[in-house]
């Protein structure tokens, strides 16, 4: 088993130390702040002191590499991009606490995510469609690494999708932007330049995300193991229960305990040290 250990103060120092409470037999640097430690020992003192110091750390099989991953799934709002872009939405009519409330209901899963979006969509109704712009011209930031995630993934030949509880007027900007290769996301009934607080067609709730990823998996004769999900949220769990290996985002405690992995301080282009 291998340890990988990585985070921004990440240094030779870090990996030399956890090398020592794992009984790892080497260290091999993957970034400059990422670092695989072979022959780990998998313990609580070395896991204890990795988030002391604020690290990422994740136990690997020997072996696995990057030339198996075929397919990563990733979640939009809170994951690739830094924001929840309803809650922004809801900035623009004076309500984001009301629409935001709903929001981490949905996130924490005490709230069925279908339900939980309806309402605040109806929320949202005469908000114009200048706003959506504004949005992503000044709050959509994508998140640290994101832009590398995907840009490393092409060069890999590795496909991307983006499967969102969100709404189309953002994914397709964002697969526009970084070239991702599929999307999935709600789609808003807008008229005469406003919303109307109505969805289009059916939502796209954790179960949506999960078949959509099967269907690409079929799709593309892959095998499970090929196949990696990122998210944050509740509506994310089952998506990333379908994928071989999954990872949980700056996640909720309900998703890490899902996830195969957690990344809380490293940006997003860390998931791939851990098919290396």
């Amino acid at each position: 088993m291998n340890l990988v250990v990585q985070g921004p103060g990440a240094g030779a120092a870090h990996a030399a130390e956890a090398a020592r409470l794992s009984g790892a037999r080497g260290i091999e640097q993957l970034a400059a702040t990422a670092f695989r430690l072979r022959g780990a020992e998998k313990n609580a003192a070395a896991i204890e002191w990795c988030r002391e110091h604020e690290l990422d750390c994740a136990w690997v099989p020997e072996g696995r590499g990057l030339a198996e991953l075929r397919l990563v799934a990733m979640d939009m709002d809170s994951t690739l991009v830094t924001i929840e872009s309803i809650d922004e939405m809801g900035e623009m009519l004076g309500i984001k606490d009301r629409v935001a409330l709903i929001t981490a209901q949905a996130m924490r899963g005490e709230i069925d995510y279908a339900e939980s979006l309806r309402r605040r969509v109806a929320l949202l109704a005469g908000l114009e469609e200048a706003a959506l712009e504004q949005i992503c011209e000044q709050r959509m930031h994508l998140s640290p690494g994101a832009e590398a995630l995907v840009r490393r993934c092409r060069e890999r030949g590795i496909r991307t999708l983006l499967v969102s509880g969100g709404f189309d007027f953002f994914t397709t900007r964002l697969q526009q932007r970084l070239g991702i290769d599929a999307v999935l996301s709600n789609a808003l009934e807008i008229e005469r330049g406003r919303l109307t607080g109505r969805v289009l067609g059916p939502i796209v709730d954790g179960r949506a995300k999960a078949e959509k990823l099967r269907e690409e998996m079929r799709r593309l004769g892959l095998r499970r193991e090929q196949s990696l999900a990122i998210g944050d949220g509740a509506n994310d769990i089952p998506m990333m229960s379908v994928a071989g290996t999954s990872i949980a985002y700056r996640a909720k405690p309900a998703v890490r305990a899902h996830a195969t992995y957690a990344l809380d301080y490293t940006p997003l282009d860390g998931a791939l040290h851990l098919f290396v």
